[in-house]
């Protein structure tokens, strides 16, 4: 395996690879850590689930073995990994392979877990308190947010009136934390030299790619994948199960949709999941955009990579 080689300006560098679902993150990261001694932090919160693993896409173990990934198949489907949580550690291992030499990649479509390390977010590490919500559920949305301004403006301000759960959520946290939670959400970058690269596809490649993709899912056994799940006693109302592929054929096997319907359906939400994942990364002016669908990809990437590692910082 290649060692790194890199500008004494690089002694923390993090790659990171964003884009799309099915744009091709996966392959380019194996490439990129194979070349530059380099594992792979999962930035998808699909991954984290066990016994979910045709219906996420996860890397194969064969590509597993061949590289080092983080952060996949860590918790059941009804349990649950938080943003903080998720940023902690995450932290902790680039740090870990910083100092074991190695190139640390963070790799993902899910923009809030992305954007969370890059961009340090100050995540409150605030528990939900059942009894409090309980108590603020059937207050008037209006008077929590009178409330809420109060104890934090800056929060109100961000905040509309009508959405009581986020309402509920930024109170919880100014009573129990004794804080603004504006202030805790003050963002502190970390100590990292980054790197951000995005791959893209002309939108109709793309959506074939996707397509294509489901059906493969379907041949290669998402509906047992499915039953296995409900029999293994999990609930459909588990956020786990709320993910596009799972949800539609849990509706199916509950009569609400054909088999074909289903399937459709999978590739249409996947699309839109496309469009909502372009909003997140699309003004983002930190990413060096790469063509996919280009003759010279993926060289192209990893000249970006080479040219990178190896300059002065700027």
């Amino acid at each position: 395996m290649a060692t790194i080689k890199r500008n004494v300006s690089r002694v923390k560098p993090l790659v990171v690879i964003v884009g799309a679902t099915a744009v091709g993150k996966t392959d380019l990261s194996l490439t990129v850590a194979e070349r530059y001694a380099g594992e792979v932090i999962s930035a998808d919160s699909r991954l984290f689930y066990r016994h979910m693993d045709i219906g996420t896409a996860k890397p194969a173990l064969e590509e597993r073995a061949r590289v080092p990934h983080h952060f996949i198949d860590i918790v059941n489907p009804d349990e649950t990994v938080t943003l903080g949580w998720y940023q902690d550690e995450c932290y902790r291992l680039i740090d870990t392979l910083h100092g074991q030499g190695k190139l640390p990649l963070l790799v993902g479509g899910t923009g809030q877990y992305v954007k969370a390390v890059v961009e340090g977010w100050g995540i409150p590490r605030v528990a939900p308190q059942p009894e409090l919500r309980a108590e603020l559920q059937p207050v008037d949305s209006f008077e929590l947010h009178g409330r809420l301004r109060a104890l934090d403006p800056v929060a109100a301000e961000k905040i509309h009136p009508n959405n009581k759960r986020r309402l509920i959520r930024a109170l919880e946290v100014c009573i129990i934390a004794g804080e603004p939670i504006s202030k805790l959400q003050e963002k502190n970058l970390p100590p990292y030299d980054i790197l951000m690269l995005g791959l893209r596809r002309e939108r109709k490649a793309l959506y074939q790619r996707i397509d294509d993709r489901v059906d493969q899912m379907i041949a290669a056994g998402l509906l047992d994948e499915m039953q296995q799940l409900r029999e293994l006693g999990y609930d459909r109302t588990l956020p786990a199960m709320s993910g596009i592929g799972y949800q539609q054929l849990w509706e199916y096997l509950d009569g609400e949709w054909t088999l074909a319907e289903a399937i459709e359906r999978i590739k249409m939400e996947t699309h839109r999941f496309v469009r909502h994942q372009n909003n997140w990364f699309g003004n983002d002016e930190r990413i060096s955009w790469v063509d996919a669908d280009g003759e010279q990809f993926p060289e192209s990437a990893l000249q970006l990579i080479e040219h990178w590692l190896k300059s002065e910082e700027v």
